[in-house]
């Protein structure tokens, strides 16, 4: 039997979506927005900290790591709400912990971690799933070299940069349209948005130490987490 990736994210499509709020929930979110940033630089500490757990005791500590957890959720639940996802129109909770908000992120607790990977997974391992997640999500940099001429018979070369949007942020601005224009969120993009989602949270959870589970290289579309196959054989 296939078994379930540790860190499990979730999320269920509100049904009654308003047509326009999507548009300025990046100003009602501001409030979530400085907390979280706060909250990052404390992640960022206590990463560090549990790094050094994990290397000499093989542990992760458990208050520690409840809090990188509070962390990602109080992240998802923003994100599903804002521009990761539109799924909800429901205003996110300030708080770490689980509630009955409709979207959710949770890790299965591990009872011992290897100390050797402690060294390597953070950002040799997880090199593939950066390259392919920073183009889902972040997009890509394209360059242009314009040649312009001088007066005195020379050239200079002018650069210009511009920043591609991802995958991700494409795939919520169609959302954000449809809406706009129809009042329905179409099912099968939602569904591939929560695929991004959920693979970036599993590498999210991955690199911060939380789970020595490798994430895999699939796109687990849909509200929920795959149930577990039974394979040939088990």
């Amino acid at each position: 039997m296939s078994i379930a990736y540790p860190a499990q994210l979730t999320g269920a499509l509100s049904p009654n979506l308003s047509r326009w709020l999507w548009l300025v929930k990046w100003f009602l979110a501001i409030p979530h927005y400085i907390a979280l940033f706060f909250l990052g630089i404390a992640l960022i500490v206590t990463t560090v900290i549990a790094f050094f757990g994990i290397l000499f005791t093989g542990s992760y500590p458990r208050g520690l790591f409840d809090f990188a957890v509070g962390v990602l959720r109080w992240g998802w639940r923003v994100g599903f709400y804002t521009y990761s996802a539109l799924g909800t129109d429901e205003y996110p909770p300030f708080t770490l912990a689980r509630t009955a908000y409709p979207a959710d992120f949770d890790v299965e607790y591990p009872q011992q971690l290897s100390r050797g990977l402690v060294l390597v997974k953070w950002w040799l391992l997880a090199i593939p799933h950066y390259l392919l997640i920073g183009a889902a999500v972040s997009g890509g940099m394209a360059v242009t070299r314009t040649y312009n001429s001088m007066g005195d018979g020379s050239e200079f070369v002018d650069r210009t940069s511009s920043s591609a949007p991802g995958l991700l942020a494409l795939l919520v601005l169609i959302a954000g349209v449809a809406l706009l224009f129809t009042a329905v969120y179409p099912r099968p993009l939602f569904a591939l948005i929560m695929g991004i989602n959920r693979w970036a949270y599993r590498v999210s959870a991955y690199v911060l130490l939380l789970t020595d589970a490798y994430p895999p290289f699939r796109l687990d579309q849909g509200a929920t987490e795959p149930e577990p196959l039974v394979t040939a054989g088990a």
